[in-house]
């Protein structure tokens, strides 16, 4: 297969900090997260008792992936927050995953491959698609 693209982002974590507390950490998941996302925050926040410096880069994780597949994507797709879901690497074994489900599906890329590496105050994402 060929590549559309190759996407990178880092974001630092202090910064996803002051912005869920300028505007609220629910409303800000709110506003990143699709549905299905948003149910696994909500449980994943209750098992963490609420902790400001994990649910930020928590969030912080899927700010940077999703930033990473737009660049990887476009212009040929044009995603908004909502069509793209992670899934982290699960107790199986099975490496972190993004899936791309835009309203529009009449014509989908191939495989999309991401990785995500966090130290300390910072996240990085990159993203390759195929097609």
């Amino acid at each position: 297969m060929a590549i559309l693209g190759i996407g990178a982002d880092v974001v630092y974590v202090p910064r996803i900090i002051n912005l869920v507390q300028r505007r609220g950490v629910d409303r800000f998941a709110a506003r990143i997260l699709n549905e299905r996302e948003l149910r696994d925050w909500k449980m994943v926040r209750v098992e963490r008792d609420h902790n400001l410096f994990r649910d930020a880069q928590y969030l912080a994780v899927r700010w940077a992936v999703k930033e990473a597949a737009y660049k990887a994507l476009y212009p040929t797709f044009r995603p908004v927050w909502k069509d793209l879901t992670y899934e982290r690497l699960s107790a199986a074994g099975v490496k972190p995953t993004l899936s791309f489900h835009p309203k529009d599906q009449t014509s989908l890329p191939g495989a999309i491959h991401c990785s995500i590496s966090h130290d300390g105050d910072y996240v990085f994402a990159t993203v390759v698609v195929e097609v």
